[in-house]
């Protein structure tokens, strides 16, 4: 059998060894990691993630999507909180359209099992990878014992995350593009665990917000009936993790900008000073291929925020799209890989838009009323016209339709939206001549 090795063993790392286990290749996962399975070693990574349409298609491909699911909470929409503790609800999408709160590690854990299945899959755990040598089919990793080994890889799939170092190797090379941005804002884990009587002490079916312009927190619900919130919040500034450095000035910060989570994070301080403060960086690179030798996938090739909820979705996506470039062009292997970086490119760099755009919208708009007056305009165009008004939003997360296809359509979508709102047409919505004039100006 012809041998593959899978640089990096997480989410998408070893649903791609699943992908070419099932097409007959002899399959080497390296993970720098210990085993999951049988370790405890979240790191202040997000414990719980976004799954929609797209992973979800990924998933079914190998037939783990009803099981992941059994475990899954749907959050139909977000709950945005204001400074007062008000509530306003926006669905994301149509009547029954949801997506997915997830967990990391049982995600991760299942995909390593159903690896494990594959006779032609060998998981080489705590092996962290320094080098890779693609014109010699060599690569070179420290192991538990801290020992320098060298490998036959075949060819390489680079699956490392935003630091990889199958990347750091192309990034030696010749006319190879590449750049990683920073926000100005880290993110912190914090926790609303269950109520004495073991019930959730909010909307289990939300993505709950709480925007407050500068920063924001998140919180996704959890199978104990837990939340996972998540601080995003300046490194530097009046308010920032600098300045919020003692149990006081926390406690005073959240009574004023979170009344009303913050008697419901009993654990507040510890977790605050506790878990560590994660950055979010955006990587865009190319090429993604070194010929038929290696290629480089999910984050390692495009890293993005996490404001979309797409980091997981989009790496699946690019194991789907691989998967079906093997089925067209092997075994003409220069051919896969190119044909998939060129379909992958366009949509990694829109979904990166879409997720900083995004973060704009949740911290800074959607507790202002005019946003929510547009939202509410957006939502009854696409429950009256499905077949012609499909929101960014939908489109990104209940479609495969292209990332980049989602960006352009979501600016024609502003424009008709901005023309409906300016005008005072919120009365002639339910006019269909009318509207399928305004529907052939901006979206045809």
């Amino acid at each position: 059998m012809e041998k593959i090795t899978v640089i990096g063993g997480g989410l998408a790392g070893s649903l791609v060894a699943i992908y070419f286990a099932k097409k007959g290749f002899d399959v080497a996962l390296f993970e720098r990691r210990p085993d999951m399975r049988r370790t405890d070693i979240a790191a202040g990574r997000s414990i719980n993630l976004a799954l929609s349409n797209r992973g979800l298609r990924a998933l079914e491909k190998v037939g783990l999507d009803k099981e992941i699911l059994k475990e899954a909470i749907p959050m139909r929409g977000r709950m945005m909180h204001s400074v007062e503790g008000e509530l306003a609800f926006q669905p994301y999408g149509k009547a029954g359209e949801a997506i997915y709160s997830v967990s990391r590690g049982n995600l991760n854990i299942q995909l390593l099992k159903l690896a494990d299945e594959h006779e032609n899959i060998t998981i080489h755990f705590e092996h962290k990878c320094t080098h890779v040598d693609y014109d010699n089919n060599k690569a070179t990793f420290i192991n538990a014992e801290g020992k320098e080994v060298t490998v036959d890889t075949g060819r390489v799939i680079g699956s490392d995350g935003a630091y990889a170092a199958t990347r750091g190797v192309l990034e030696k090379t010749d006319r190879f593009d590449y750049s990683q941005a920073y926000l100005k804002h880290g993110y912190k884990e914090l926790t609303i665990p269950a109520t004495a009587d073991g019930n959730f002490a909010m909307d289990a079916n939300s993505l709950h917000i709480w925007p407050r312009g500068q920063y924001m927190m998140i919180a996704l619900p959890n199978p104990d009936k837990s939340f996972t919130c998540t601080l995003f919040f300046p490194f530097e500034g009046a308010k920032s993790f600098e300045t919020i450095d003692t149990t006081e000035k926390l406690q005073s910060f959240f009574k004023e900008q979170f009344n009303d989570a913050v008697g419901m994070m009993p654990t507040l301080n510890q977790d605050y000073f506790e878990n560590p403060t994660g950055s979010l960086v955006t990587v865009r690179c190319y090429p993604w291929v070194k010929g038929d030798k290696l290629a480089l996938l999910g984050d390692a090739a495009h890293a993005v925020v996490p404001f979309y909820g797409q980091g997981m979705n989009c790496a699946f996506e690019d194991c789907v799209i691989l998967d079906e470039c093997m089925d067209k062009y092997l075994p003409d292997w220069s051919k896969v890989f190119d044909e998939y970086q060129k379909e992958r490119k366009p949509n990694a760099d829109a979904i990166a838009d879409l997720a900083l755009q995004n973060f704009v919208e949740m911290r800074d708009l959607v507790g202002d009323e005019a946003f929510l007056h547009k939202k509410h305009v957006e939502h009854e165009l696409s429950e009256k016209y499905p077949q012609d008004f499909i929101s960014q939003y939908e489109l990104t997360t209940f479609t495969h339709k292209p990332y980049s296809y989602a960006l352009q359509q979501g600016a024609k979508n502003d424009n008709l939206l901005a023309e409906i709102i300016n005008n005072g047409w919120e009365d002639k919505i339910d006019d269909q001549a009318f509207m399928q004039q305004l529907f052939t100006k901006h979206l045809s």
